[in-house]
């Protein structure tokens, strides 16, 4: 087993190899701008680091979201480009997935990532693996009630630490494709099903055709 795992859901742009029983190099970085340029860069220095080639892989593992449109579709074209070229298997998983599997609590808790817009998205975990509710997005003031002193991960808990009162600040702010690759040996060591490749986004995204627009080209 070689598996490569990349996820682009949060500002991270990170990239991972495992072999099936640990991982064997990893990239990361945090840039929400940049998703783009910096992936396939990532992809290449991790092989080069592993010293392995791009058709050794035998599974791809990608961050499905939730994100923002922008950033979570470079991951998701890349790991599907990938699969269909190399003949192999894109496992999808939730994003929040990866984080709460790097927190390794063993108690309930919340991963919240920033969703943009004052939001958050969000997701809450009876332990490091076990998921309780499907991702949400949601103002961080109408969840303070249900968030007050529940211990929580991520970028959105951090910045809404009013709200998320419960925040670990130790605990992994943006993703790790290392941890969204180890779950994934896990889960399939274990025989246990994965999302599609298909982007979890929640809401529209932000560009939308303008209300009122007039067609200008001949009819």
């Amino acid at each position: 087993m070689l598996l490569l795992a990349l996820d682009t859901a949060t500002p991270a742009v990170t990239v991972a190899l495992h072999d099936g029983s640990r991982v064997i190099a990893e990239s990361r970085q945090v840039d929400a701008r940049r998703h783009g340029e910096l992936l396939l860069p990532a992809v290449d220095r991790v092989l080069a680091e592993a010293g392995t080639k791009l058709d050794a892989v035998t599974g791809l593992v990608v961050g499905v979201g939730p994100g923002p449109y922008t950033g979570l579709r470079v991951g998701l074209v890349t790991a599907a480009t990938f699969g269909a070229a190399l003949g192999i298997p894109v496992h999808g998983l939730c994003s929040l997935d990866g984080l709460a599997y790097a927190a390794g609590l063993d108690e309930p808790f919340v991963v919240a990532t920033d969703a943009r817009r004052k939001e958050v998205y969000w997701a809450r975990y009876a332990d490091a693996r076990t998921r309780l509710t499907e991702p949400a997005v949601d103002r961080p003031a109408d969840l303070a009630e249900q968030m007050a002193g529940v211990p929580a991960v991520g970028a959105g808990a951090l910045l809404y630490d009013a709200v998320f009162t419960g925040v670990r600040r130790e605990g992994p702010e943006h993703q790790s494709a290392a941890a969204l690759a180890a779950l994934a040996a896990e889960k399939l060591a274990a025989g246990e099903e994965f999302l599609p490749d298909r982007p979890l986004y929640l809401r529209r995204p932000d560009a939308q055709v303008p209300a009122n627009y007039k067609v200008v080209t001949p009819q």
